[in-house]
């Protein structure tokens, strides 16, 4: 399809630069194809959903992945100390990720940065990382530490990777340590959140809970990629980032067993979504493991396992607009979203959610 055919116009206003207060204050647009869209708040998600449904949640969390620092200076072939800004968006081992940089000409393979804070290059020492690969504004950093020693690092170093259109509009604070964290975050290695998942409140689990709701948790480790603008122009030139993923035996055991009583699953954003379609095979079967996902889910699609998605409002023209439109119908789709601005729903990471349920 051409990408132009996921284009809409969302005035400035409509992006969110905080979350609701509290978490679970925002509003929430439930899309049923065929019948007509429903403003709801995200406090009626429990109501609106059916005892023995299955709750998806990605357990990630998110490590603090925008750094900032100097690249020494070069002992050959010249040029001084020069300021960096990295954002970390895919680990490859314990010691290396990959990155998009910022000024990309000011790097080559070889070059050190250290990290740290940008105004005091006396404490920048605190974590090196060497290029090792560099290609198309995106390179491969060889950390000096690695694992667990490597996170503490970045966390210590590190400010939280809000997304551009907020990122331009603010500074990052202290207030976004907590909000851009699901109260549930586990395993380190996001560099974005599952923003669907910010609304949750303990309240809310009381409320599925009482309602007979399960919940189940994997695993997807969301990558800055995920969230590229698609250069190409149709959707069948777009290449994914991969992003990584782990699945337990036990929720595969549950997700199976719902399943074959006839349960539904509800995804809690796209992050859950595209990971239970990458383990589902075309039986509808569901296996545990790790590994890669660079599934790409647009029209035409069929789905083989999720049945309903709790998610933000995304950007036009993105892969996540064209997944959502995948998923409860494309003319569905643009009319919820015409019907979302028009309404004065808040957008993008900080913004409102909308239940959708699947076409078909």
């Amino acid at each position: 399809m051409r990408v132009d055919q996921f284009d809409f116009d969302l005035p400035e206003a409509c992006i969110a630069l905080r979350p609701a207060e509290p978490r679970d204050a925002s509003r929430l647009l439930e899309v049923t194809p065929g019948q007509p869209l429903a403003d709801r708040m995200f406090a009626d998600l429990a109501d609106r959903l059916r005892p023995g449904d299955v709750l998806v949640l990605n357990d990630t969390k998110v490590l603090p992945a925008a750094l900032y620092g100097l690249r020494a200076a070069r002992e050959h072939g010249g040029g001084g100390p020069a300021r960096i800004e990295v954002n970390l968006h895919k680990r490859l081992d314990a010691s290396h990720w990959r990155a998009f940089v910022r000024p990309a000409k000011r790097l080559r393979v070889g070059d050190v940065i250290a990290f740290g804070d940008e105004n005091d290059a006396c404490m920048a020492g605190a974590l090196n990382g060497r290029v090792t690969d560099k290609h198309e504004g995106e390179i491969t950093l060889a950390f000096e530490f690695a694992g667990p020693v490597l996170d503490e690092a970045i966390a210590r170093v590190g400010q939280m990777p809000l997304p551009p259109y907020i990122a331009r509009k603010r500074a990052v604070d202290a207030r976004d340590e907590h909000d851009y964290q699901t109260i549930f975050a586990r395993d380190p290695g996001s560099v974005a959140a599952p923003t669907a998942s910010l609304h949750f409140s303990e309240a809310m689990f009381d409320a599925l809970d009482k309602r007979g709701v399960e919940r189940v948790s994997l695993t997807l480790h969301v990558g800055a990629g995920t969230f590229l603008p698609v250069k190409t122009e149709d959707t069948e030139g777009h290449k994914m980032h991969g992003e990584r993923y782990e699945v337990s035996e036990e929720t595969v055991a549950a997700l199976n067993a719902a399943r074959a009583q006839g349960r539904r699953l509800i995804a809690a954003g796209t992050t859950a979504l595209r990971t239970l379609e990458s383990i589902t095979d075309e039986n509808g079967v569901l296996h545990a493991g790790a590994g890669d996902t660079d599934i790409f889910i647009t029209p035409g699609y069929t789905f083989r396992a999720v049945d309903g998605l709790l998610t933000n409002f995304h950007l036009p023209r993105s892969t996540l607009f064209m997944l959502v439109c995948a998923l409860a119908g494309f003319d569905e789709m643009h009319a919820a979203y015409a019907h979302a601005i028009a309404n004065g729903y808040r957008f993008y990471s900080y913004g409102d959610a909308s239940l959708l349920w699947r076409k078909g």
